[in-house]
């Protein structure tokens, strides 16, 4: 379903650093060492951006163009890239991969459209959510679904699923001492397709968070960041938030230092322009 047999495994692990226990790929199986250990490589790795969008390039999803750009050209890519990538690497290890839609519900009590992309990985007939595209706040490791409710700790971070009605899932994230609501998602299964339609609105309508925006985040270990315009915001876990305006003289280098995002000099000339068009 994810085209796993098309991915170039190798490329994929040097890309987001993974190393088995003697160095080699072929190691690889499909039990819940791997799977964290993958997952935790690719969010640290690669980093949620959606700066073709703001250039306004569309948004391929066949996995050639995701490979040629996060893995190859060492790029980010947002949600529908992220996991459509994490997918098809996790298919070709031999893993039972799922798709789901997501609802945001980060913005208060705002009814928002399904258009996140996320994942459940079945591992040993319990299923594990994995979730390599939500952005600063989202999870670094995979989340067991079958015990809603249970607090899971990484690193410094807290996450938790709880159930709603209709077998709806919440993913939540404790910041400071409040539980917020991240996504929730319904028991619906979802195809590469069904993400394809997303994505057309999620790159190019005019009401979409994405369109006309530079968004770039990272889930760090410990600080979380997200260059949303030109307010860098950096996440501790303890619930501070720090904030600083990043100018267009300073851009490049936030996006190099930050995010580890290098870009080809057209699309720095035309993100600078961008940048400086907000004054």
């Amino acid at each position: 379903m994810w085209s796993g047999d098309e991915l170039d495994l190798d490329a994929y692990l040097e890309r987001i650093g993974y190393q088995g226990e003697r160095g080699t790929p072929g190691e690889l199986r499909p039990d819940l060492r791997t799977l964290y250990a993958v997952h935790r490589a690719h969010t640290a790795a690669v980093a949620f951006e959606s700066l073709d969008v703001l250039l306004g390039r569309p948004v391929a999803l066949d996995l050639k163009s995701i490979e040629d750009k996060l893995v190859h050209a060492r790029r980010g890519g947002y949600c529908y890239e992220q996991n459509s990538l994490l997918a098809a690497a996790l298919e070709r290890i031999g893993f039972e991969v799922s798709g789901r839609g997501a609802r945001n519900r980060t913005r208060g009590d705002s009814v928002l459209a399904v258009t996140h992309a996320v994942l459940v990985v079945t591992v040993a007939g319990e299923p594990w959510l994995c979730d390599a595209g939500f952005g600063f706040q989202g999870p670094r490791e995979p989340v067991p679904l079958a015990r809603p409710g249970a607090e899971v700790r990484q690193g410094e971070w807290m996450y938790r699923v709880r159930e709603e009605e209709d077998g709806v899932l919440v993913l939540c994230l404790l910041r400071g001492d409040t539980w917020r609501d991240l996504y929730a998602f319904s028991p619906q299964h979802y195809h590469p397709v069904d993400y394809v339609v997303l994505n057309h609105y999620s790159s190019s309508h005019p009401a979409s968070s994405f369109t006309g925006r530079l968004i770039v985040q990272q889930a760090g270990d410990r600080v979380r960041q997200a260059l949303v315009g030109r307010e860098l915001t950096r996440l501790h876990p303890d619930g501070l938030v720090e904030q600083e305006t990043i100018g267009p003289d300073g851009l490049l280098a936030v996006l190099d230092r930050e995010f580890g995002l290098r870009l080809p000099d057209r699309d720095v000339a035309e993100l600078v322009r961008i940048h400086r068009a907000e004054d």
